[in-house]
């Protein structure tokens, strides 16, 4: 059968900057739909199938959170974020919005190749891998968690923390978000989510061989991803 290249949507109203990712996109193999508008973006990607999204924050008609919120009412595709603004609220709003991953103006045309890989390479791990609830099963009733069928001893925060993140496998969490699920406790600050799971993450590893299953994105939070 013939190799099937995966399909970008390009969404980035800059033309130069547009040119240059789309050819070194095209380089490494991708197929590369470019669209300077949000809206005829979202257009498009009703109409037609891709891979992942590489989507400009700062768009004419309709901007790139909007554009991201719209794509994932209906899809879970993944979404690579590209914007030249940095501020913490924006990342954690993108990634929130259900974006995959971010990326800062000035960058280099090889890093968003890169990371587009990375999304892909992911993605298809997931896909591939064992689905979640035969490796880890959470019990809302008894409070009570097994990793591969065995049982494992958590806290209520480490197993309110957990139960938080499985909700959304692969997806960031803030931990603006991971304190909402510890809402009826006092006392619950940034730092003490960061310790509950710092102590969550070396339960879990005792059980799969030191696999860092949740995940640290530096500046925006954690997420749970979970290997074969």
């Amino acid at each position: 059968m013939p190799k099937i290249n995966p399909r970008i949507l390009l969404v980035e109203d800059e033309i130069t900057i547009a040119q240059i990712v789309r050819e070194y996109l095209l380089k490494d193999g991708f197929e590369v739909i470019h669209e300077v508008s949000g809206l005829k973006a979202l257009e498009i990607f009703n109409a037609q199938t891709f891979d992942l999204l590489l989507l400009d924050l700062m768009l004419p008609g309709l901007s790139g959170l909007d554009l991201c919120k719209a794509v994932r009412q209906k899809s879970q595709v993944p979404i690579i974020m590209v914007t030249a603004r940095v501020d913490e609220i924006d990342r954690l709003i993108g990634l929130e919005m259900g974006a995959d991953d971010y990326i800062c103006k000035p960058f280099s045309p090889r890093e968003v190749v890169a990371r587009v890989k990375a999304v892909l390479r992911r993605q298809q791990q997931s896909l591939g891998n064992q689905d979640a609830k035969s490796i880890l099963e959470i019990d809302p009733l008894t409070f009570s968690v097994r990793i591969q069928g065995q049982p494992i001893d958590l806290t209520l925060s480490e197993f309110k923390l957990l139960s938080a993140l499985a909700a959304r496998p692969g997806q960031v969490l803030s931990r603006a978000q991971l304190l909402d699920a510890l809402s009826d406790e006092k006392d619950v600050y940034d730092r003490t989510i960061d310790s509950h799971i710092k102590n969550l993450r070396k339960k879990l590893n005792q059980f799969l061989q030191d696999q860092e299953i949740i995940q640290t994105i530096y500046g925006v939070g954690y997420r749970l991803f979970i290997f074969e």
